[in-house]
């Protein structure tokens, strides 16, 4: 069973916005902070964005003013914003969490495309 499973991705014209979704299985426990990475086709894994559990949020700054992070500890949960998408935001993009250990949690990947 995955610990980490996203949703919210797909195709969508340049400008337009999509809210990806990522829930951490229960058996998972308290969660430290909680990413969004994304890879494109040819290219190194980068970060988006990171939330702690305190609350302090970074973005790359390739995303900054266009993308929201936020996150609801009581379900586990953490959410991608996406606005203002551009062609280059294209990318498989991941959910990424540490848990106690510390270990690493990462995602199956959901697709986006920005694409007219």
């Amino acid at each position: 069973q995955a610990q980490l499973v996203e949703s919210g991705g797909g195709l969508v014209q340049p400008g337009g916005s999509l809210r990806l979704s990522c829930v951490a299985s229960k058996r998972v426990g308290a969660l430290y902070a909680m990413a969004w990475y994304r890879q494109a086709p040819g290219k190194q894994r980068e970060l988006v964005a990171r939330i702690a559990n305190g609350g302090n949020i970074n973005y790359a700054d390739s995303v900054k003013g266009r993308f929201v992070i936020s996150r609801n500890n009581a379900y586990n949960t953490v959410y991608l914003q996406m606005n203002n998408l551009k062609p280059e935001d294209t990318a498989i993009y991941y959910c990424n969490a540490i848990r106690a250990g510390p270990i690493e949690l990462w995602g199956q990947g959901t697709q986006v495309t920005v694409s007219s």
